[in-house]
């Protein structure tokens, strides 16, 4: 498999993060410091509007989007954020390309500088699923009562999508920092940030505990689930990923590449193979686009990275075999 940067599809866009195609193959792409939100289509970036209530920090802001797979017939789109008190997810009316109506379906979620998770993707099932960060209270990661340290499985009015364990709101626990959500058909990934050690890509399955804060990496400790792929810390740093042609990608923040990792129904099937390394900088985002390429976001202007002429930019990856 061979991966090449066909160009920049959008620059100057302030530390994209949230990223979600709409059907019309335009782009809705959010800043997480400002609060806006962007709509990028062909080469053109407008404003749409500001989320209200966004209040940035070191890992906070707005963060994750997503379409919801109705519409335009539901025309809605659904945003995570940090305020002051905690992190929640909003659901805005999106229409005439602009968003309006902010109507809060979930909130009490933990908040800190760091480890806000943000993630959010629609399943095959409908339901919307979210990562959320331990809040830099590790504790909350394998606390039932927290929705701190999970992958949350909700209905679009933000209550526990059926099925959930304990029907809680959550569908998996002992995470540390979820940032990359993707499915292959009905299977779940999900990439985690790691403490010094190992950063994690996991297979999601409904109330498994993936081990924090018992648990860096592969530890083979009875009831806790293993990651499928495990990387040094300075390797990775993992924020999302997106699944395309058999493969999880995997954008790396202080890896400053982006990974590729053959996967089949829940389990790795070879090595991972990391691209572009130190060329574009920091990688936070990467979406499968409607023509079959992916987007890839830098986050060079996140105050911790070194801003190239155009940052932060919006790369189109294609894949070729």
């Amino acid at each position: 498999m061979k991966l090449a940067v066909a160009g920049d599809v959008a620059t100057g866009i302030e530390i994209p993060w949230g990223l979600a195609f709409l059907p019309d193959k335009s782009a809705l792409v959010a800043e997480r410091d400002s609060g806006k939100i962007k709509r990028v289509q062909g080469s053109s970036v407008s404003d749409v509007g500001t989320v209200p209530g966004v209040d940035p920090s070191s890992e906070g802001g707005l963060l994750g989007l997503a379409v919801d797979p109705q519409y335009p017939q539901r025309p809605y789109v659904y945003a995570y954020y940090s305020s002051g008190d905690d992190n929640r997810i909003a659901r805005l009316t999106y229409s005439n390309n602009r968003i309006s109506s902010p109507q809060v379906i979930l909130d009490g979620i933990p908040a800190a500088a760091i480890h806000n998770g943000g993630r959010l993707r629609f399943g095959p099932d409908g339901f919307l699923y979210a990562g959320t960060g331990d809040g830099a209270d590790r504790p909350n990661s394998q606390d039932d009562n927290s929705l701190g340290g999970k992958i949350l499985r909700i209905t679009t009015d933000g209550k526990p999508a059926p099925g959930n364990p304990g029907n809680r709101l959550w569908f998996s626990k002992g995470h540390r920092n979820v940032q990359g959500l993707a499915f292959d058909g009905n299977q779940l990934y999900a990439a985690e940030f790691g403490q010094n050690t190992w950063d994690e890509l996991n297979a999601i399955t409904a109330g498994a505990n993936y081990g924090w804060p018992g648990a860096e990496g592969i530890s083979k400790i009875d009831g806790l689930v293993d990651p499928i792929a495990q990387w040094k810390t300075s390797d990775a740093s993992p924020s999302g990923i997106a699944f395309a042609q058999g493969h999880i990608f995997m954008a790396s923040l202080r890896g400053e590449r982006l990974w590729a990792i053959p996967v089949a129904g829940g389990k790795r099937t070879g090595e991972p193979v990391a691209f572009f390394t130190g060329k574009y900088g920091r990688l936070r985002t990467v979406e499968a686009a409607p023509d079959g390429s992916l987007w890839l976001t830098t986050s060079n202007t996140d105050g911790r990275g070194d801003p190239k002429d155009g940052d932060d930019r919006i790369l189109r990856v294609t894949i070729s075999r």
